[in-house]
């Protein structure tokens, strides 16, 4: 199983106005996390403490976005643009949202917007890439198909929340954060058709785990589509036979969910073995 979504330039620049009518401006930096409705979206945004409700950012282009409220560490933006007219002015001013390990170290450039994207991205949606599926080439899925290896596509849109860290001690505390998905009919008909047929279902990358997770009642995938926050931690019982995964960081929902899948100890001895 491939997740088939498509990476949104969801990084931006703007500028929030000073308040009161006093000069000069205030740089503001956002990542577009889910949408809620059409021009209604969370974020994060930085500064945090220099956001207040009622607050205008301007991003250039006719684009601007009102802050609605602050919700837990996010806010919800108000855009003036919706539909394509949105999609047009990100496209124009927005960024890659490159991941911070990548981020760190060096600026956004145009051919992130198609190195950062996988082959068969056709959905957009996603402010992060699914980037186990970044592996896999034409060449690749074309030898994989002669060789009898079946694939279906589900869509995952994956959300900013998948890069923040878990802070509380305990990890059942964790607010887990929502992704938009949907497996169709027919996938979920290809999916369950391997399954009665013997064959294994392998997962390519924790997004599309995550969805088919969801979406799995009673020893089937059902067609599914909504907001997902399924947060997997060691003790639960998975449907998917195997995972292709990358290495994550400490801290984080991805590595909690690959303890899950191998154990805690064997995932220790992977990245011992990688270091």
């Amino acid at each position: 199983m491939f997740n088939d979504t498509r990476v949104i330039p969801a990084a931006l620049r703007g500028w929030r106005q000073q308040r009161g009518g006093g000069e000069g401006r205030i740089a503001v930096a956002v990542n577009l996390d889910q949408v809620l409705s059409d021009g209604l979206w969370t974020v994060l945004a930085r500064p945090t403490r220099r956001l207040k409700q009622g607050d205008r950012i301007e991003f250039g282009s006719g684009l601007e976005a009102a802050v609605v409220e602050r919700a837990g560490g996010r806010f919800v933006f108000e855009f003036n643009r919706s539909g394509d007219e949105f999609r047009e002015r990100i496209e124009e001013v927005g960024q890659v949202p490159l991941p911070p390990y990548i981020a760190g170290r060096r600026q956004p450039d145009e051919q992130d917007r198609l190195d950062y994207q996988t082959t068969f991205a056709s959905r957009p949606g996603a402010v992060a890439a699914p980037t186990a599926s970044l592996h896999f080439d034409d060449w690749l899925l074309d030898r994989l198909r002669k060789g009898g290896v079946e694939s279906s596509a589900v869509t995952l849109h994956v959300g900013a929340g998948t890069f923040l860290p878990i802070r509380h001690e305990v990890i059942s505390s964790h607010d887990m954060h929502a992704e938009w998905g949907e497996i169709s009919s027919n996938a979920a008909d290809e999916i369950n058709g391997a399954r009665k047929s013997g064959k294994r279902i392998i997962a390519v990358g924790t997004t599309a785990l995550r969805l088919v997770e969801t979406a799995a009642r009673d020893g089937e995938v059902r067609p599914w589509q909504g907001d997902t926050s399924l947060f997997i931690r060691p003790g639960y019982e998975f449907y998917v036979d195997g995972l292709i995964t990358n290495f994550h960081l400490p801290k984080s929902t991805l590595i909690v969910l690959v303890a899950a899948f191998v154990g805690l100890e064997q995932t220790r001895r992977i990245y011992r073995t990688a270091v």
